[in-house]
Formats: structure tokens, sequence, C-alpha cells
């Protein structure tokens, strides 16, 4: 029983179930524990900023082939834009065929304050030449102190680029970024020791802040997003799993702890650095994962994604907004640059929502306060997808370099098995 309770993924469980139960029980109470759950996303979004940048550095630097640093890039991007203009589309069908907003009682959901959401779309500007503005960083030491992401990442791939074509002048500065980057993965180990108590807060604030009753009137919509992300991840992301040659079941199950980590903090970020360790385990080289990854956080949302489409659409037929395809189309099309950029934060879709229906004129921005009570649930939901989505095109991109060695895989719960005298690394023999 000890040994069951030490493992991490069992402690993370028991806090969302014991969440689930106090905020049902004590629902004043288990409202106020969301400090829990904020305090570790914090915690974790702390050191994210430094180890996207050494990460980044270190996968460019250490390969000294430029021409390697653009190729990688340029097939991480492409299979980002092709996967996420899928998950976009999915999301269109699905939400048309089962019309999840059609005869809405509007007046029957209580309305929230959406007005820090609409203030925030009204003054955010979508365009291509603000977003390709908004990557470059006024500052570059001011990107990473704000924690923003696609700046981070520019910065970080000149820097890297620099690097690569230093050469071995740079090698010294690429062994002391590693340490340091080992350092920040250490911090990143002690903090989640925290996940159950974070897992347990933020289930406890959910149930105890909406309630159980909250999912009812929006039912059919959470059902249809949760149908949406489960075809897409098995058949899409499965279909391109078996071209590559691994098992998306398999898969899933390797990247299990991370998925309930995700699952309760509602944050993809929270699980980035044990991803991006986990990948390099299950035989993706280190140069790879340092590269697509991170960059994946800000271009390869499918979750979110498939999210914005659905949830803009639902609008729409809750208002009794009849959209043509063109009008459709033309709403895909935004959706593809303002979905880019989102981070895998807790609300940060929301947000992007707002910000895309402000850019859409014909789907009333206010009808985000429909989705107010429920969308901490759907969060959960387009996270976990994230997390998968990106964790698969960093296998792909790996395998279309020749840079997957599945001899490196290994059998965790094997290995745990084994004496610590004589403990060593042990190969499972199938991947697929």
């Amino acid at each position: 029983m000890k040994k069951l309770l030490n493992n991490l993924t069992v402690r993370v469980v028991i806090g969302i179930l014991l969440g689930i139960a106090v905020g049902f029980i004590f629902p004043e109470f288990g409202a106020k524990l969301k400090v829990l759950a904020d305090i570790f996303i914090k915690l974790i979004k702390m050191v994210i900023a430094p180890i996207i940048f050494f990460t980044v550095v270190i996968g460019i630097g250490s390969m000294g082939d430029l021409k390697k640093v653009g190729r990688i890039g340029g097939k991480a991007l492409l299979y980002f834009e092709i996967i996420s203009t899928f998950a976009l589309a999915i999301g269109l069908i699905v939400v048309n065929l089962l019309q999840p907003g059609k005869g809405f009682n509007i007046g029957a959901v209580e309305g929230g304050d959406i007005s820090q959401y609409t203030t925030q779309a009204a003054e955010s500007e979508h365009g291509f030449i603000s977003f390709i503005m908004g990557i470059i960083p006024e500052n570059a030491v001011a990107a990473l102190a704000g924690g923003e992401l696609l700046p981070i990442l520019f910065f970080a791939i000149l820097f890297g680029i620099s690097m690569a074509a230093m050469g071995e002048k740079a090698a010294s500065v690429v062994s002391f970024f590693e340490k340091v980057s080992e350092i920040f993965f250490g911090i990143v180990n002690i903090i989640m020791k925290f996940s159950p108590i974070a897992a347990f807060g933020a289930m406890a604030y959910t149930i105890g802040n909406f309630g159980i009753g909250s999912l009812v009137s929006l039912g059919k919509l959470m059902g249809s997003v949760y149908i949406t992300m489960f075809l897409f991840v098995v058949f899409i992301l499965g279909a391109v799993a078996k071209i590559y040659k691994f098992n998306i079941i398999k898969f899933i199950a390797y990247i299990k702890e991370e998925i309930l980590l995700v699952l309760g903090t509602s944050s993809s970020e929270s699980a980035l650095p044990k991803m991006m360790e986990r990948l390099e385990k299950f035989g993706c080289s280190k140069s790879v994962v340092g590269l697509v990854v991170p960059t994946g956080y800000s271009f390869n949302l499918d979750g979110t994604a498939i999210y914005l489409s659905m949830a803009a659409i639902f609008i729409a037929q809750a208002y009794g907004v009849d959209l043509s395809i063109w009008q459709e189309i033309t709403l895909l099309g935004i959706l593809m640059l303002t979905s880019k950029g989102a981070a895998g934060v807790t609300g940060s879709g929301f947000i992007t929502l707002a910000a895309t229906l402000a850019a859409f004129p014909m789907i009333p921005v206010e009808g985000i306060a429909l989705l107010l009570g429920v969308d901490r649930f759907m969060s959960e939901a387009r996270a976990i997808t994230n997390l998968i989505g990106n964790g698969v095109a960093t296998v792909v991109v790996s395998k279309m370099e020749n840079e997957f060695n599945p001899n490196q895989v290994v059998d965790e719960t094997a290995e745990r098995n084994v004496p610590n005298a004589e403990k060593h690394t042990v190969i499972q023999s199938e991947i697929g």
C-alpha cells in the first residue's frame, strides 16, 4: 500500500477524487481552494520561460548545422499548420452536425461579467502584420521576465543559430547552459511533488464554485467537444501515428502521468518540462525535443483550435445566427491566426475566443457569457489534447529526421522492480 501511495499517478488521482468530494459536500470551502492550484501553476510558470529558452538554445546550438535547424523547424511548422487546420475543420463539422446551440434558451443562462474579455478583445489586433510584430520582442530580457512565449522563442532561436554558427567556440557555452538547464529541471522535480495538492484544490474549486448541476445546461456542448477531441486524437493523430509506425494508444499510456497532471491543473504548460524528459526517454533526440516541443506550445494547440471553432459556432447557434459556408470558411481563416500563440494556460482559450469574435462581427462577442460556467471543464479536455498533439508531433519530426532511437525507450515499471544494486536501463522491445 505504501509503495502504491508513493506513485505520483496514484496520488494525483486521489487528489482529483478528494477534490470532487470536498467541492460537492462543502461547496463554499471548496471554492476557496482554488488558491492551491493557482500557487502550483505560478510555481510552474516561474520556470517555464528559462526552461524554454535554454532547451531551444541548447537544441539548436548543439546541432552545429544551420541547415539542420532550418530543416527541422520547417518540417515542424508545416506539420503544425496541417494538423491545426484539421483540428479546426473537424470542430466546425461536428458542431454543425450535432448543433448543440440550436434552441438554446439564452435567457435561462445566468450571464457573467465578460467586460475583462471584451476589453482585451477590443484592444487586441490579430492581423498578420500585428501577429508578426508581436513575435519580435522590444526587449529580450523583458520578454523573459514577462514569460512571453513567442518573443522568447524568437530570441532563443536567434541565440541558438548564432551559437551553432560559432561551432566549437561556443561548446563551453552549450555545456554551461546544459548544466543550468539541469538545475531548472531539478526545480521542476521539486515542484511536481506538490501536484496532487494542486489537483485537489483545482477540482474542489471547480465543483464547489459551479456545482455538479452546472454541467447540465451546457452538457450537450461539452459532450460535443469531448467527442470531437476523442475523434481527433484516435483517428487523426492515430492515423498519423500509424503512418510513422507507432501506436497512439500505447503512446498515451506512456504519458499517463503528464495527462493526469494536466487533468488536475487544466494547464498543458504544467506538464511541459516533464513531457520533454519523457519524449527523450521515448526515443526522440534531445535537439528535436528542444526545438519542436516549445514551438508546438504556440503553434500546435490542437485542443484549443477545436474548442475555438466549436465554441464560436455554438454561440452563433444559440443566438440564431445562420452562417453561410463562406462565412464559416472565413471564420476558420481567422481562427488559423488567432489560435496561434495562445498559451497553454487556463483561461487563455477564453481570451482568444473573445478576440476571434471581435474580429468576426457576425457572431455577438457577448455570447461568451454563455460559456463562463463550464469553460473550466472544457479547458481540461483541450489542454490534454494539446499535450498529446505536441507529443505526437515531436515523435513524427524525430522520425522524419531519422533522430528517433527506440533503443533508449525505458520500461519504467520493470525498472522499478530491479534491485538498486543491479538496476540498469531496461529496454522495451516493442513500441508499436
